[in-house]
């Protein structure tokens, strides 16, 4: 019997679920144990199938827009974690809905900066990416017009505002550190007197995970990204992976998702994995490394995290 190949894995730290997806998928989980099923949730809570089919097995049922939803339900109505437009909690009122917003506290900063900016008359950039849900419910939150969105550096270059002396930008929470560094110094070196966060919007685990990746992408020959091809933050891992030098750098849903041809001749692996994707998927996809593979198994740490968000008051203990 021929031994297995070696192969060092090596664990990127922090990896996997951050404090607002726990929130939004605790949040889902605690409206079907208070109130029963179904549970009705506007898009899909976090990007994740398979967070979104175990949550769907246990009675939630997903839909993209309110309309969706029957007039007449007593059932909880859930806002993912990714923000929504106002209109929409609006909607949810007027049809006397029992909502539950999930959206992730670090969104909800942003929508206020937005929201302080528009007050004060500023012009509002935000750096993001269209259609991403997160953006549509950021310019959601405005008047149409109020926000213009900045995607790429080429974009902050051919801007031009209404007056150069009053503009603001904010930032989707899920996006790379470094491209979104270059659309900023843009922005600043054309339009020194532009208003920024306090705090930069890319939040805290998108940072962490890209920086682990920054460690581990150098010093292995291939890298796996667990997440999904709509995470933002997911993406943003296996570019930074990219073009940190990793010469093969793959998104997978699951184990059954890897094309094995790509990992023929490695000897050391990096994995991680986005903000969304559960621990679990990378227990799997070790495991069928395990079956082809001797494992020397390491963790590489870039921050500790102790962050967690509260439920919405509604659905806390002492809400009774």
């Amino acid at each position: 019997m021929n031994a297995k190949p070696k192969l060092k894995i090596v664990l990127c730290s922090p990896r996997g679920f951050c404090a607002g997806v726990v929130r939004a998928i605790d949040t889902v989980e605690r409206a079907l144990t208070l109130y029963g099923a179904p549970v009705y949730v506007r898009h899909e809570i976090v990007h994740n199938r398979y967070v979104v089919d175990s949550l769907r097995a246990k009675g939630a049922i997903f839909v993209e827009e309110l309309e969706e939803i029957p007039d007449d339900t007593k059932a909880p109505v859930v806002f993912s974690a990714h923000g929504v437009p106002k209109s929409v909690p609006a909607d949810a009122q007027r049809r006397n809905f029992f909502s539950l917003d999930a959206t992730c506290p670090l969104v909800t900063k942003v929508h206020r900066e937005a929201a302080i900016h528009f007050k004060r008359g500023h012009e509002i950039l935000l750096i993001g990416h269209s259609h991403h849900p997160e953006v549509v419910g950021t310019v959601g939150q405005l008047p149409a017009g109020a926000v213009t969105l900045i995607e790429t550096a080429e974009d902050a270059e051919q801007f031009t505002p209404k007056n150069a002396d009053n503009l603001a930008f904010v930032t989707q929470t899920t996006l790379s550190i470094d491209d979104t560094a270059e659309i900023v110094a843009v922005l600043k070196q054309r339009f020194p007197n532009i208003h920024g966060p306090h705090k930069e919007d890319i939040c805290y685990a998108t940072t962490n995970r890209q920086l682990a990746v920054k460690k581990v992408a150098p010093v292995v020959d291939a890298l796996i990204v667990v997440g999904a091809p709509n995470s933002s933050n997911s993406q943003r891992l296996r570019e930074v992976a990219e073009r940190e030098g990793c010469r093969v750098s793959v998104l997978a849903q699951r184990a059954s998702d890897l094309d094995w041809s790509k990992f023929e001749g490695i000897t050391s692996l990096g994995i991680t994995a986005g903000a969304s994707a559960p621990e679990v998927i990378v227990e799997e996809i070790m495991g069928a490394f395990a079956a082809r593979y001797d494992l020397d198994v390491e963790t590489v740490s870039a921050a500790e995290e102790n962050e967690f968000f509260p439920l919405p008051r509604s659905l806390r203990p002492d809400a009774a």
